[in-house]
């Protein structure tokens, strides 16, 4: 993860808005772009019988507040935390609902103890130095942000492990919980609930491009094959508007265009051009405007990155 991130670089105004109804019991708190600075994954949450189960938690403390905020005026208290992943825009905000819910419990994969020692370890690092060099002082409190996430240590971790796809009673609302293995992380957790038919994908699906900074881009397609055969009404990805069938649809027959333009002799901007042809149905026109330099970053670094690289991140 490089300090001004691709995610980040270029990134039009994304901004968050109140949280909106996606089915009756389910609510969209979206994640934020701002430019200049980290951004925030979608949360998610149910409402079950004995309280709120809260898909991904954010980064910022704006974000999480908004979280916390939405239980105190639905009268419900928070009693469950899922992580799709351990990416930190979507568990920095476990330490702030475990203060404010000391009872929570969060399930999650287990991907994050070896992200800890590692890729996470390696950002931490890059933080320490840019500190050192940087004069700006509101990059250095974002930068900061960011450490005492890192520095957060086992808030961030689950309480229960999920370590295969099973179904689970959680606030007394049934939920069928999935664990793909070496996808987007080597863990990620995607949630499907039979009551709505609200499908939770997590980074399975983001927009305005794939994020592909920790990914095995082989096993995304599959990931997404293993999505397509559920019987979802609606889709919500890790970032981005929720989706319908269709919508995922195009989705995903894009990232597989893209994947298979990347391992061609096609131009990158042939590739960029492809994929933007190929999604304009799902994006706005701001949503649009960071999508070459993203991509341009990613079809380098990740698609047609270092073999090595894509081979650790695809290790079964």
């Amino acid at each position: 993860m490089k300090i001004v991130l691709m995610l980040v670089l270029g990134m039009a105004a994304f901004v968050a808005t109140a949280a909106e109804t996606v089915a009756p019991g389910v609510d969209l708190i979206r994640g934020a772009f701002v430019p200049g600075r980290q951004p925030d994954g979608n949360s998610v949450i149910f409402r079950g019988a004995d309280g709120l189960v809260v898909m991904d938690t954010g980064r910022h403390a704006e974000h999480t507040q908004r979280i916390i905020d939405f239980a105190h005026n639905a009268g419900v208290p928070i009693k469950a935390v899922i992580n799709s992943h351990w990416h930190l825009d979507h568990i920095g905000g476990n330490p702030r609902i475990r203060a404010a819910y000391p009872g929570v419990q969060t399930y999650a994969s287990a991907a994050i103890e070896d992200a800890m020692h590692d890729f996470l370890a390696s950002y931490h690092k890059q933080l320490e130095d840019a500190l050192v060099e940087s004069k700006d002082d509101a990059q250095k409190r974002a930068w900061r942000d960011e450490l005492a996430i890192i520095d957060s240590g086992k808030a961030l971790y689950p309480d229960v492990v999920i370590d295969k796809s099973q179904a689970r009673r959680i606030a007394a609302r049934e939920f069928q919980i999935h664990l793909q293995a070496h996808a987007v992380t080597a863990g990620d957790v995607w949630l499907f609930d039979p009551k709505t038919r609200v499908l939770a994908a997590g980074d399975l699906v983001t927009l305005p491009v794939p994020f592909l900074d920790t990914a095995c881009p082989a096993h995304w397609r599959d990931a997404l094959e293993v999505l397509a055969h559920q019987h979802f009404h609606v889709l919500i990805p890790g970032h981005g508007a929720p989706m319908s069938r269709a919508q995922f649809e195009t989705y995903r027959h894009a990232y597989a265009d893209l994947l298979d333009c990347a391992a061609s002799d096609a131009s990158r901007s042939a590739c960029v051009d492809g994929w933007t042809r190929d999604t304009q149905s799902l994006l706005t026109d701001e949503e649009r405007k960071p999508v070459k330099s993203m991509l341009d970053y990613y079809i380098d670094n990740s698609l047609r990155a270092d073999p090595a690289k894509t081979q650790k991140l695809c290790a079964a």
